[in-house]
């Protein structure tokens, strides 16, 4: 018998089960994408402000930057050698727009999986939302706190735990860890209501991440925390630049203190060869751009309440209030079917299926950016 079988098995479940992965080759230009010589509207890119595909913001960037800032690599660790002046210059952009001290990491996923074991001990609770991310999932794995999973964003669950582990004198913080725009559903937390909900609970500190909402939400693209006003509520205000901000890495806004403890504590910061260099100089150049960006924001909030509406019309169930629409069919088979046909009618929408979405929830996850238009979005639906 071969080491091999044993995943091989794995594998041939998950064919059997319509849920076996596998990279696809692309080629893109503007929204458009390319696969296997068939050209469809992108509807599964985050590049949700339309950034990434612009040419001209690359030329512009290019044009500016002097060779010998031309750095491709930090070669170290930011303690060691690697704390470039880019990343202080774009650390400092970031602190004058949100009013408070700013770190950067190199995902978001390196963020989620480094933050919480930092700063969490065994008289840490973390109470999180069923559906928080992957990456905060092992974060609160790898982190010695005791932890619960309240109902998704059901703030009178959350509430009745506050209440349990405020009481115990052996619990020093509670830590509520959530999205402020969920990657699946579309759907949002109530960011004011959580941040009185928190005022009412001295141990109480908020985690949130706005990984899907950077740069699409909020006058300057601050995020849902600057909508709803909530900015200075937010303990540990996370987000990645992957998305909206055209980039790479990931970042938190917080207190000095806490910034100054994750430099000495996080074990993924320390240990990590830091980022490029020049990639944190198009960081700041990209965010410079997105605090004026206000048309684009508006843009794609019409056309998403468009597509929410539109879906729910059709018959689907889709919780969306945001630009991440889901359609949802039910079984994956079903999924990877409605999927295929509206391919074959030049829209690429990608089915998403368990594990990463619960049993039965299997859905078309479509993906605005301000590039798409509202007559295009018009041909999808009579599509769905």
């Amino acid at each position: 018998m071969s080491l091999l079988d044993h995943y091989a098995e794995q594998l041939d479940q998950l064919k059997q089960q319509g849920n076996f992965r596998q990279f696809t080759s692309n080629q893109q230009q503007g929204r458009w994408i390319t696969i296997q010589d068939r050209t469809m509207l992108n509807l599964a890119s985050n590049d949700y402000l339309g950034l990434a595909a612009d040419l001209s913001l690359r030329e512009e960037f290019l044009d500016t930057l002097q060779i010998d800032r031309a750095l491709f690599s930090s070669s170290s660790s930011r303690l060691l050698t690697g704390n470039f002046a880019e990343y202080e210059q774009f650390e400092n952009s970031l602190s004058i727009a949100f009013g408070r001290a700013a770190l950067l990491f190199n995902s978001g996923y390196h963020m989620n999986i480094g933050i919480l074991p930092a700063l969490c001990d065994s008289k840490t609770v973390i109470l999180a939302d069923k559906l928080v991310h992957a990456s905060m999932i092992d974060g609160i794995r790898l982190s010695n706190a005791q932890y619960v999973r309240y109902r998704h964003n059901d703030l009178q669950h959350l509430e009745q735990l506050l209440q349990k582990y405020h009481q115990d004198e052996q619990v020093e913080r509670i830590i509520v860890v959530t999205e402020s725009i969920f990657s699946m559903d579309g759907d949002e937390t109530d960011l004011a209501a959580l941040a009185q909900l928190k005022q009412r609970f001295a141990k109480t500190m908020l985690y949130v991440d706005e990984a899907h909402a950077i740069g699409v939400r909020g006058e300057q693209g601050l995020g849902c925390a600057e909508q709803y006003g909530v900015l200075d509520q937010i303990d540990f205000l996370v987000g990645t630049f992957g998305k909206a901000i055209a980039s790479v890495g990931g970042y938190i806004i917080c207190d000095s203190i806490i910034r100054d403890y994750l430099i000495n504590k996080m074990r993924p910061l320390i240990f990590s060869t830091a980022l490029p260099p020049i990639s944190m100089a198009w960081s700041d150049f990209i965010l410079n751009k997105v605090l004026r960006m206000q048309q684009q924001r508006q843009h794609l909030a019409e056309i998403s309440q468009y597509l929410q509406q539109a879906v729910i019309a059709k018959g689907f169930s889709s919780p969306s209030s945001s630009h991440i629409i889901p359609v949802i069919v039910g079984e994956s088979q079903a999924a990877i079917e409605k999927a295929r046909y509206v391919q074959q009618q030049g829209f690429y929408a990608m089915p998403v299926r368990p594990p990463t979405v619960p049993q039965n929830s299997s859905r078309l996850r479509i993906s605005l950016t301000s590039l798409v238009q509202k007559n295009e979005l018009q041909q999808l639906v009579e599509y769905l």
